[in-house]
């Protein structure tokens, strides 16, 4: 295997597990504080989606958002860290990555609200989402992970 490939292998692989880290470290976070919701990020939405995510802060509705996102957060942390289902775990983070930009769009006229830093066009939301993009591309749990260690183990059962 070329030498280049390795680092390929090696860099992405690193990359996945600390984005992994990241929304695992989010989702659990979001869990165990009983004062979380994401009801003040999707009241301040802007841009033009914000009719979408207003609607999503009703009484009926913002329960089932706080779980679905603590869901997906821990998901995606969790086949990312372990190597496994990964390209599940990417599209996941892409899909949630993409609410959390459009929500709070980095567009050059709007005030930012709750979010980290004015940014124009280009945010760490868009940037994680396309490192997530890249594990789609390049999914690495057949090198390390339990998408490793599943792969071998069928190896030595059907040479048996």
């Amino acid at each position: 295997m070329d030498l280049n490939q390795n680092k390929l292998k090696v860099s992405v692989t690193l990359l996945r597990i600390l984005i992994g880290w990241h929304f695992l470290f989010e989702g659990v976070v979001k869990l165990y504080n009983p004062e979380w919701t994401s009801f003040g990020y999707l009241a301040t939405a802007q841009g033009p989606f914000k009719w979408f995510f207003t609607a999503l802060v009703g009484d009926a509705t913002i329960g089932w958002v706080d779980t679905l996102n603590i869901v997906a957060l821990m998901v995606v942390g969790i086949t990312f860290i372990l190597g496994i289902f990964e390209r599940v775990g990417a599209f996941v983070g892409m899909g949630l990555l993409a609410l959390y930009f459009f929500a709070h769009p980095p567009f050059p006229g709007l005030t930012q609200l709750n979010v980290e830093g004015s940014y124009w066009f280009v945010n760490k939301n868009l940037i994680e989402l396309v490192a997530c993009l890249v594990i789609y591309q390049l999914p690495t749990g057949q090198y390390f992970g339990l998408e490793h260690l599943r792969k071998n183990k069928l190896t030595k059962m059907q040479e048996q």
